[in-house]
């Protein structure tokens, strides 16, 4: 092999490369020419050492070798854009192509659960049938309070935090079945009903509100949004459209809640803190109801205002889904 010829035809690539190993920042474009160059380079060393082992030319050769390499490695290691992609585009766009569902649903539970309260609150007799016996109004009190104090926060909010997180993904993954998802629901309207209506019927509907409004908005919200795009995805199948198959409609819209769970990782995750440090905190109570109420409206303009933004940004994509 002609070692100056050689030399001579890859010697641009060889430039090219030390070029872009040296720039702190890169095109996608500029990245793909890279990775492209690294892998010629890488080449073109395995010719040279093993036809015409010039020394110099080795010497540079592995050098350039090793230094785009590392860029290579370099431009590889994590990256805050992708987190950053799905929180302000791909998440709250899911929310918003949802919006409908689970804005029913989450004002039919409230009406439901505030129909529960107080329904019950009126009739001691299906307290106690629910409690087993009358409860004691001051134990009853006491113990709600209680609850929220009685571990240590980090302790609490990871219990909490773990067990909202496991309800919503299964209310979730089972609205595929649909079924599940509204006894699952109804499970749990009635344990904070019944213990909402004992409150009331103690005279202590105050402190109810007080301790349940400051995560209940973020908490509340977040299991009815996983509900709702848990039946989503069961009707998906059900009524497909008339331009997907059934197989291609589930497979669209189960991508959409597999976005929608991995947000609400996040939104359970300030719910619990609140829930945790918040909730039971010496702040005065309209203190503690105003940092939850005002939270909530920020998730809800997040996930309506952002999420139409970025619903729009990527109604040109091939993929989008349309708001239904």
């Amino acid at each position: 092999m002609d070692l100056d010829a050689y030399v001579a035809e890859h010697g641009g690539e060889w430039r090219r490369l030390e070029v872009l190993v040296t720039q702190r920042r890169l095109n996608p474009a500029e990245a793909d020419e890279l990775v492209l160059l690294y892998q010629r380079a890488a080449t073109h060393l395995s010719i040279v050492r093993s036809r015409t082992p010039d020394a110099v030319v080795l010497a540079d050769l592995s050098r350039l070798v090793l230094a785009g390499r590392a860029a290579i490695s370099r431009r590889q290691r994590l990256s805050w854009r992708p987190v950053a992609g799905f929180l302000t585009t791909r998440f709250p766009a899911a929310l918003y192509r949802t919006r409908w569902w689970w804005i029913t649903v989450t004002m039919i539970m409230m009406t439901s659960g505030w129909a529960l309260i107080s329904y019950v609150s009126q009739r001691p007799d299906l307290i106690a049938t629910y409690f087993g016996q009358r409860p004691d109004e001051a134990a009853l009190v006491d113990n709600f309070v209680t609850y929220y104090s009685e571990y240590r926060a980090e302790t609490f909010f990871s219990a909490v935090w773990v067990n909202n997180a496991m309800l919503t993904a299964q209310c979730l993954a089972s609205g595929v079945l649909i079924l599940p998802v509204f006894y699952l629901l109804a499970s749990n309207l009635i344990a904070i009903g019944m213990m909402g209506a004992a409150m009331v019927e103690a005279g202590a509907g105050d402190i109810y509100l007080v301790y349940i409004a400051p995560h209940g908005f973020l908490e509340l919200t977040s299991v009815f949004i996983g509900a709702a795009v848990g039946l989503r995805i069961g009707w998906s199948w059900i009524a497909p459209g008339p331009l997907l198959s059934r197989r291609q409609s589930l497979v669209r819209w189960a991508k959409e809640g597999m976005i929608v769970a991995v947000g609400l990782v996040g939104v359970l995750l300030v719910a619990g803190i609140l829930e945790a440090y918040v909730t039971p905190s010496p702040l005065p109570p309209m203190v503690r109801v105003g940092i939850g109420a005002g939270l909530w409206v920020l998730f809800l303009v997040y996930a309506l205002v952002r999420g139409r933004a970025a619903h729009l940004e990527g109604q040109s994509r091939p993929d989008a889904l349309s708001s239904r």
